[in-house]
């Protein structure tokens, strides 16, 4: 009996083994936010302990953002080579074990080292948790499930903070490093035992039909009775023949990379400039000191509106939604300065509106990316998406500290943060104009196979 996988995913309930699947993703995006946002947490007592200025941290800030672009851009490709979960462990072991080193650093030198490579091993997994459950999730929940796993990086960073706000006070600051590298540490050696490598991976890669029938077995007994394993999507045959570095840059998928590039580069354009900048923009503004923080959070749990948008993306147009949601937030972001005289429920409110918004449409990216590729190119495809995306974050920094050098106003400075999510709307229009109707050509004239028979 021959049996198309993806259609058995479709025809059948999400089993344990999904189940299981999912939770090991969402684990790693948690972790992945708790470790990416803890020097943030441990700055304040780095500056007391070590007798530092602010502007000595920040080479071991954006450390860990050159680490993040260079571990997704490399380990993608590895990913589409050697499968995503051999990758996915990897990189977890990576930034867990550098984590719990960075704790007995001695001086900045070594913290930026050890932090340019728990980079890495962070870059390196978001993309691979993103593209093993994307391949493991029927047609019609795969957006709500990988929206809903990639809400596990905010999460994270919150609790990373409720979590330090404790332990440094009792154990010091290099506590907050053991624990949340540990924690991961603990959790790559249970995916070594329990985490299953994607089917649609091993599928094109002509893996033993035993191994296939043993995975699928666990979502439903009838795949024991298969003879033949074949998987169709758009473009499978000629994208079989590349490596995914080929597929992601060839001419048919080439202008829809360069889309999703620039849009996840311009939407962290804006997340890091409104995080790292608001509460000192907002403070100059003689905002009540303690809120500024508090705004910044509020703007970043935004990201929960993935989620919803998710369920929504399973049954419209991806395209047009996330630039819906990036129109709205240039809209939102560009009234902040101007609210500021509204008074402060109406300023709060205009945040949180232009922090849902935002993060909505940049936590979607991902799930966008993950069906716009086949299966031999999705984990490159993803992964050098976010990749090119974490410089974005950078030149947001730099961007607002131009403008507050230069001595923009407030208002101004909100105008010209309204600009990237323009742009970003463009772009994601541009790619559904040229790939809009391409699946359902390809459905409607019969997509490439590439099957699996026993003995391959």
């Amino acid at each position: 009996m021959k049996i198309n996988v993806q259609d058995f995913f479709n025809q059948h309930r999400l089993s344990p083994q999904q189940w299981i699947i999912f939770g090991f993703t969402f684990l790693v995006a948690l972790f992945d936010g708790l470790d990416t946002a803890a020097i943030g947490y441990i700055a304040p007592s780095l500056l007391t302990e070590w007798n530092l200025e602010k502007s000595h941290l920040a080479p071991v800030m954006s450390a860990a953002l050159f680490g993040l672009a260079v571990g997704a851009v490399s380990f993608g490709p590895v990913a589409d080579k050697i499968g995503r979960k051999t990758v996915l462990i990897i990189a977890v072991f990576i930034f867990s074990t550098c984590s719990i080193a960075s704790a007995f650093a001695q001086n900045l030198e070594q913290l930026e080292i050890l932090r340019f490579v728990t980079g890495v091993g962070l870059g390196a997994a978001m993309p691979n948790a993103v593209t093993l459950l994307s391949e493991f999730c029927p047609d019609n929940k795969r957006s709500l499930l990988v929206n809903t796993m990639f809400c596990g990086f905010p999460v994270g960073a919150a609790l990373g903070g409720f979590m330090s706000a404790w332990l440094i006070p009792h154990f010091g600051w290099e506590s907050v490093l053991i624990v949340g590298g540990t924690m991961p540490l603990i959790l790559s050696v249970l995916m070594v035992f329990m985490l299953s490598e994607s089917v649609r991976y091993m599928v094109i890669k002509n893996k033993p039909t035993a191994q296939i029938q043993k995975i699928l077995n666990k979502i439903d007994a009838s795949a024991a009775q298969a003879t033949e394993f074949v998987l169709t999507e758009k473009a499978a045959v000629e994208a079989n023949a590349k490596s995914g570095i080929a597929i992601v840059l060839s001419k048919h998928y080439f202008i829809g990379s360069l889309m999703l590039w620039a849009s996840y580069f311009l939407g962290l354009m804006v997340f890091y400039a409104m995080i790292n900048w608001m509460p000192t923009l907002f403070k100059e503004a003689n905002m009540p000191a303690h809120l500024g923080p508090i705004v910044a959070g509020l703007f970043a749990l935004g990201g929960l509106g993935a989620i919803a948008n998710g369920w929504l993306m399973d049954r419209f147009n991806g395209n047009l939604l996330i630039a819906a949601f990036s129109f709205l937030t240039a809209v939102s972001v560009a009234f902040i300065g101007l609210s500021l005289g509204w008074g402060l429920a109406a300023f709060i409110a205009v945040v949180i509106f232009a922090g849902i918004m935002q993060n909505t449409a940049q936590s979607s990216l991902p799930a966008l990316a993950a069906n716009f590729y086949p299966t031999a190119g999705r984990t490159t495809g993803v992964s050098w998406m976010t990749g090119i995306g974490r410089f974005g974050g950078i030149a947001g920094s730099y961007l607002v500290a131009y403008m507050v050098e230069k001595h923009l106003g407030l208002v101004e400075i909100f105008y010209i943060l309204a600009v990237p999510s323009v742009i970003m709307t463009l772009c994601l229009l541009v790619k559904n104009a040229l790939y809009k109707d391409e699946a359902q050509r390809l459905r409607s004239k019969g997509a490439g196979q590439v099957s699996h028979t026993p003995g391959h």
